[in-house]
């Protein structure tokens, strides 16, 4: 294969009237699907417009989907734009994508207009009519190449301005062909998608359905405020597998959700894009004991994943889970700061090589150059490599140990600190159902925010005591009635950040 579209219409021929992909208002089987993406691409392609960018402003709906397969089908590649995101973020976006169209939604096309950016808009309502154009997208498809890029993901930049990581059809397939086969994803498969389609995640899921002729079925965002309508959902829908973030797992942990409704059909539970607490994996795996557990680590800038963990023992509530080792045609390295290869046990940064790697950054030469850089083991031959900013080690068993981003570790006391290090202690201790720890460098204090029964300072220093040394205990001690959590589900550190002294 060379595109991503042969995958879709290999699941196509062979399932053609089993459901793709639902939410609450459609389910569309892999014919009606198809056809409505290649009605967008003919009606994107009769624009001549190629190997750019189109932007996709729409609810997180089967609708979206339809648009991304359609601009895959027109020879562009796509950018997902949330459709709650700020105006003035959308615009930074723009300035850094460049796209050349904006696909949208009729409802949306007020929010458009306040953007005061000047772009080509169409509508899915208005593509939708357009009959397919086979000998135009043949044509389209034959020069086309496994390199071309699919889509661009936007993650937060350092500076405040967001990243634009591009990832081609070859990096797709690569990825989906090892996540396929390692999790045996198939034609039984039955998805629930939880997280937001421009969050790197949603590759693994929406991509591993349409290679294995699964089916995925759209959770709404609501669902996860009431849990038990969330596994009713599980339920009704006969969802066996799951790859979601922590948080949205612990908050079935933390409100012992399966002590009254136990999801019937689950046998796989994967999850990614933070630290998954041992303690509520516990619970998880107490109540569901012969599940698959497996936990998932990478970046957008490699597809998805780069390492994975398949929980094959043991843990107590202080371990924190390995990372594991590298996927199949993906290889990691560990180099230490004097950029030598870290030994078992030394702490260095994490690289990336092979199929899985992105092209860059969108636009973006400055910042490409930082990250993708030649192979510093080897110099006889060009060979890019992602430096992932991760600090990690090997353990004696040949996992990979994650410690923290290496801008999250901090010099306290004359001490070199692993912010994770201290959360995985705080997550240990009992009442606590979610922490998170940020630094004060202003004022070299380190602060811990827990999430569960409220505990004195005291009392809650005493119990870190058993887990931490005395430099790495926090200072300051703030209780929320609710973790914050971003647009990805993950844990908002920068929100906590700006507003713990108001706790």
């Amino acid at each position: 294969m060379k595109n991503i579209l042969e995958m879709l219409e290999a699941s196509e021929s062979r399932f053609p009237e089993k459901t793709v992909f639902a939410d609450t208002e459609r389910a569309v089987s892999y014919r009606v699907f198809s056809q409505n993406a290649r009605s967008i691409g003919t009606h994107i392609a009769k624009k001549e417009i190629r190997s750019c960018a189109v932007a996709v402003l729409t609810e997180r709906a089967v609708g979206c989907l339809e648009g991304l397969f359609g601009v895959l089908y027109s020879g562009n590649y796509y950018t997902v734009i949330d459709a709650d995101m700020p105006t003035e973020r959308i615009r930074t976006i723009f300035e850094t994508l460049k796209p050349a169209l904006l696909l949208t939604e009729k409802q949306f096309l007020q929010k458009v207009s306040q953007l005061a950016y000047e772009i080509e808009v169409t509508t899915l309502e208005e593509a939708l009519l357009q009959a397919p154009d086979m000998p135009l997208l043949n044509d389209i498809r034959s020069s086309m190449i496994d390199t071309d890029p699919a889509y661009v993901l936007f993650t937060s930049g350092s500076t405040g301005i967001p990243k634009g990581a591009i990832l081609n059809h070859r990096n797709v397939l690569a990825y989906t062909e090892w996540f396929t086969s390692c999790f045996s994803i198939d034609e039984n498969t039955v998805f629930a998608s939880q997280t937001p389609f421009y969050f790197s995640m949603s590759v693994s899921d929406v991509f591993g359905t349409v290679k294995g002729g699964g089916t995925l079925h759209i959770v709404p965002k609501v669902a996860f405020s009431f849990p038990v309508k969330l596994l009713e959902f599980l339920n009704e829908r006969k969802v066996n597998t799951i790859y979601w973030v922590p948080s949205a797992l612990c908050i079935i942990a933390n409100l012992r959700v399966f002590d009254y409704i136990m999801p019937r059909y689950l046998t796989k539970v994967l999850f990614a894009g933070e630290v998954m607490p041992v303690k509520q994996l516990n619970y998880w795996r107490s109540k569901l004991p012969d599940a698959l557990y497996a936990n998932l680590f990478g970046p957008t800038e490699t597809t998805d994943i780069c390492t994975y963990y398949v929980v094959n023992r043991e843990f107590q509530p202080e371990e924190t889970l390995p990372i594991g080792k590298a996927c199949r045609n993906c290889d990691v390295f560990v180099l230490t700061k004097d950029g030598k290869k870290a030994g078992i046990g030394e702490e260095g940064e994490l690289y990336a090589r092979g199929s899985f790697v992105a092209m860059g950054y969108c636009n973006n030469k400055e910042k490409t150059t930082a990250a993708f850089v030649q192979n510093p083991l080897q110099n006889a031959y060009p060979e890019t490599v992602y430096k992932t900013g991760d600090l990690v080690k090997w353990n004696e068993s040949g996992e990979l140990l994650y410690l923290g981003r290496i801008d999250h570790q901090i010099k306290h006391m004359g001490y070199r600190i692993e912010l994770g290090e201290i959360e995985a202690a705080g997550s240990a201790v009992e009442g606590i159902s979610a922490c998170a720890v940020i630094y004060e460098e202003s004022e070299d204090k380190i602060v811990f925010v827990y999430e569960g029964k409220r505990r004195e300072q005291a009392e809650l220093l005493s119990q870190l005591k058993q887990r931490l040394p005395a430099y790495m205990l926090p200072a300051v001690i703030s209780r929320v009635k609710s973790m914050p959590h971003n647009s990805n589900g993950k844990i908002d550190r920068k929100w906590i950040a700006a507003h713990y002294k108001e706790f």
